[in-house]
């Protein structure tokens, strides 16, 4: 009866929050709900955040933080799990001790480090954590060009560089890597994707001319965490997030006067259009 009642498929994200709705654990809450997925959430950190920036956060207390993942633990049958803002090398570290503890199955990291707007949301010395004791039980990696290039001290300008950083990261135990060329000069948006098996690929998209992209990286691993929940394999998920955020960015929606959001039901409502 209880593997029958817990057969819907179940995600998680660990991460902070955004009071503005866009980013963080908000975002992936929207897009797991429009992957089909049921969500649950462990809060690390609270942010004051809307469109134009990040005003405050604070890390919460690893006692509350511990006792989230064992209350999921105890009812839940969690089936992939993501990683967003971790905040400091401490939470980094309880954060990894729980993943170790409990079975969340498949686990996306996306390596948050700093807000659209500019604000670090991951401390210096925690990057040296992730690297060491994140990253080797990643399922798939999800760096955009910045963080790619503080995880692996390199510069990446082209797209050798980026063929090049992502066996770096594959090399620190991430078995799949995705690096997002969102933050590049080029009409197209290119992002190289090496799996697991040394297969590899690239996904293009034409870049929309807007700064309504305020969560795309939560959002992406968000739907590759539900995609992979629902069983599908590694690279139909990355295909299917990347389509979704290609969906939600070029659909814009009008919300605040910054960085906004996606419209994170926008690939949904195109689908039954089609």
């Amino acid at each position: 009866m209880a593997e029958e009642l817990n057969s819907f498929p179940q995600t998680l994200t660990i991460a902070g929050t955004d009071s503005g709705g866009g980013a963080g654990v908000m975002a992936d809450l929207k897009t797991m709900q429009e992957r089909h997925v049921f969500s649950t959430a462990v809060i690390v950190a609270v942010t004051a955040q809307n469109t134009l920036g990040v005003q405050d956060f604070m890390a919460l207390p690893k006692k509350l933080i511990d006792e989230q993942f064992a209350s999921l633990a105890d009812d839940l049958a969690i089936k992939a799990c993501k990683t967003g803002m971790l905040a400091d090398a401490e939470h980094v570290e309880i954060v990894v001790d729980n993943l170790k503890r409990y079975d969340f199955g498949p686990l996306i990291v996306d390596p948050v480090m700093i807000a659209k707007g500019g604000a670090a949301l991951l401390a210096d010395d925690a990057i040296e954590v992730v690297k060491r004791d994140l990253l080797p039980l990643a399922t798939i990696v999800t760096p955009n060009l910045p963080e790619a290039e503080r995880l692996t001290a390199m510069s990446i300008k082209t797209a050798d560089d980026m063929k090049q950083a992502a066996k770096v990261l594959q090399a620190t135990g991430a078995k799949n890597v995705m690096i997002k060329g969102g933050h590049g000069d080029t009409d197209k948006v290119s992002d190289y994707v090496l799996l697991e098996d040394g297969h590899s690929f690239w996904l293009s998209s034409p870049r929309v001319d807007t700064v309504r992209t305020h969560g795309t990286g939560d959002t992406l691993s968000s739907a590759m965490t539900a995609e992979i929940a629902k069983g599908h394999d590694i690279e139909t998920a990355i295909r299917t997030a990347k389509d979704f955020v290609e969906a939600a960015i070029r659909h814009t929606i009008q919300v605040g006067h910054g960085h906004g959001p996606l419209n994170h039901w926008a690939y949904g409502e195109e689908h039954q259009q089609s």
